[in-house]
């Protein structure tokens, strides 16, 4: 729960902020305690839909990192056997070889995190960026502050959020969020793509079935399930990588050309990261037509704490990297 907190509390804090942020002065001084009043019930109202939305987001989850971030904490990976059973349902594959083959997903991706310092606080900054970028249009709530009946907190929650989801407080797409979720996106798609890239290489050999499975979970993470839809109507943000078999290709086509180590070297930084323009354009990203050349790029400049260098994120990154020594980018590449 305190991984979910992370997520849903700068979006929910944004929306309630909102239901005053946005109002003209005039309107706030005419509206006095009566906003105070309907932030503070928003507030619950959001945070008892941000619950409900994980409630329902768990019923359909098969493990801790389903959604590209170990939930429970690193190093704590498990599967949940309802849904690794809901998951299993209609693919005629042996009951044994989906839990093994989601099981290297889930150890996948807490190696990852465990070899990318940066990554955890990389991804709650992009959701911060998203949170911050939304804005509401509350030009309908003047009139209709008259008619909230205070002591009746269904009829506040139907103003505010309507029935299906069409209330006063609806996000609007402003520039600055658009960006934020494209970056937010990108950085979940590669995340699912390295996992799907090194998981297909470590059992591709030993599950028979490890194409019809790694097929179902593309299936799946592209479309979502119903909990995932209302999380997502509720919080508002998407959990799936829209550009997964995107990302994937570029991570098979960077080992390809530089080998699981060159693979790896990508998350030594944030900085190295592939862009949504390199989704579109992986031969220019693999061969050096990005925007760092080739592999022999130098990178200490951006890892010295020394004024006017990126200290925060250099010391993030300071420690410990994608690909290591002992545990090597080939170890983690075998390791899933």
């Amino acid at each position: 729960m305190d991984s979910w907190v992370q997520l849903c509390d700068p979006l929910t804090s944004k929306t309630v902020h909102s239901m005053g942020e946005n109002l003209p002065e005039e309107m706030r001084s005419v509206a006095g305690p009566l906003l105070g009043m309907i932030q503070q019930m928003g507030s619950m109202m959001v945070g008892r839909q941000a619950g409900q939305a994980v409630g329902e987001l768990s019923r359909e989850v098969v493990g801790t990192a389903d959604i590209g971030l170990p939930l429970a904490g690193e190093g704590n990976a498990a599967l949940l056997p309802s849904g690794v059973e809901r998951f299993s349902e209609g693919l005629e594959v042996p009951e044994d070889e989906v839990r093994l083959y989601l099981a290297a997903r889930e150890a996948a991706v807490h190696r990852l995190y465990s070899h990318v310092p940066w990554l955890r606080s990389h991804v709650s900054r992009l959701v911060n960026e998203y949170a911050d970028g939304m804005s509401f249009d509350v030009s309908g709530l003047e009139d209709r502050l008259g008619e909230i009946d205070l002591t009746n907190p269904e009829a506040l929650q139907e103003v505010l959020g309507g029935a299906g989801g069409e209330g006063l407080l609806q996000p609007e797409d402003t520039p600055q969020q658009k960006a934020a979720l494209t970056r937010l996106e990108t950085t979940l798609a590669l995340i699912e793509g390295w996992v799907a890239t090194v998981v297909s290489s470590a059992v591709s050999a030993r599950l028979p079935q490890a194409d019809a499975l790694a097929e179902a979970l593309r299936r799946r993470r592209a479309t979502g399930g119903p909990a995932e839809h209302t999380f997502a109507a509720l919080v508002g943000l998407e959990l799936r990588p829209r550009r997964l078999r995107e990302a994937s290709a570029l991570w098979s086509a960077l080992e390809e050309a530089r080998g699981v180590e060159g693979r790896d070297a990508v998350w030594e930084h944030p900085d190295l990261m592939p862009s949504g323009d390199d989704l579109d354009d992986p031969d220019a990203f693999v061969h050096g037509g990005g925007e760092f050349g080739d592999t022999d790029f130098d990178i200490s400049s951006l890892t010295q704490d020394a004024p006017g260098q990126r200290g925060n994120e250099a010391g993030e990154s300071g420690e410990g990297d994608g690909s290591g020594e002992d545990d090597g980018g080939n170890d983690r590449g075998e390791g899933a």
